[in-house]
């Protein structure tokens, strides 16, 4: 049987701090919007340290219409699902596996939930329509799962063919109105593209390969489109960038009212930070935070070695900035100033 020693690690560590902040159920009283957390300024900072940002690969935030829900992605492991965390009663629950993504034959990843909340779209490794089972990611296709009439979700299912219907398609990313934007890989060369999928009387149409200024330089992939649709942040890999040279980074591409792209402008150092990889991004409902997933490794990692305790190397592997992919949130500021004046 293989031992999966990060899952080890990680439980370990959670067992520690559990203990460490006391409590009836070992989970910290939190409460206010966003995890209760300081909300950050123009410098990122990480998002719900101990709570959220671990030590074990997280990314991938989805906040929820009104607030009241967040759900964010993790990897430990041979695990690979989504977590979710409720505001109950003026309390966040402890995070847990979202309930359409319980289902261990499987992963999930890559949240992206309807502007009215009654919706989930999401990666996973389940085969489309006419597809037989096969093990790992051989297959990436974006399922969904629906509200119901209580305010749970559904079970997941393959939401239109029109989405997977073409070699992986993954990060699925809404606007207001429902279209789909997500990255598709297929065809040859397999480089995965940007592509859009207008929604129409409640079917999707083809999807529709964006224009070069996009997908033309570099390899994109995993965008989030705004809401009105007015920007769209790409991670692009073999993109020209002073900033971060090297590395995958997250570039900016605004549209205009006729559907024109601009051409990529990357972030600013604040996001594109030194050595770190472009992952995934998404901005909160209210508009006020940019969530961002990136590496950072910290300097307690770097010291000596001698007298290192394995208790120690535990306590670093269950924490922030180990070297995994963390969260971080930053205003939004750091989008609205780099778009063009009219």
């Amino acid at each position: 049987m293989k031992k999966s020693f990060p899952l080890l690690f990680a439980l370990f560590g959670l067992l520690s701090w559990a203990c460490a902040r006391g409590g009836a159920d070992g989970f910290p009283k939190l409460s206010g919007p966003y995890l209760g957390q300081k909300p950050p300024g123009m410098t990122a900072q990480l998002f719900a340290p101990g709570i959220v940002d671990t030590g074990i690969m997280e990314r991938d935030v989805v906040v929820s219409p009104d607030g009241k829900e967040i759900y964010f992605g993790v990897a430990c492991g041979e695990i690979m699902t989504i977590m979710w965390t409720r505001l109950r009663e003026g309390r966040w629950t402890e995070p847990e596996v979202a309930p359409f993504a319980t289902d261990r034959n499987h992963y999930h990843f890559e949240p992206a939930m309807s502007a009215d909340g009654r919706r989930m779209f999401f990666l996973t490794n389940r085969p489309a329509k006419g597809q037989d089972p096969k093990p790992g990611w051989t297959y990436q296709n974006i399922w969904a799962a629906d509200r119901t009439a209580d305010g749970s979700w559904g079970e997941p299912y393959d939401p239109d063919p029109a989405i997977n219907n073409g070699g992986q398609q993954f990060y699925p990313s809404l606007t207001r109105d429902g279209t789909l934007y997500f990255t598709r890989r297929g065809g040859q060369p397999r480089k995965p593209a940007i592509y859009r999928a207008r929604l129409a009387g409640g079917k999707y149409a083809e999807a529709e390969k964006l224009p070069d200024k996009i997908n033309g330089t570099g390899t994109p992939y995993n965008a989030f489109v705004a809401p009105d649709e007015s920007y769209l942040i790409v991670c692009v890999e073999g993109r020209p960038c002073d900033i971060n040279p090297g590395e995958a980074n997250y570039f900016i591409f605004f549209r205009d009212k006729n559907d024109n792209w601009s051409d990529g402008v990357p972030l600013g150092p604040e996001v594109n930070m030194k050595g770190s990889t472009a992952m995934s991004c998404s901005v909160s409902p209210d508009g006020k935070y940019f969530f961002f997933a990136a590496v950072k490794t910290a300097e307690r990692f770097a010291g000596p070695l001698k007298g290192m305790t394995l208790r120690r190397l535990l306590e670093m592997n269950v924490s922030a900035q180990n070297g995994n992919f963390d969260i971080y949130w930053i205003d939004a500021g750091v989008i609205e100033k780099m778009r063009p004046t009219e």
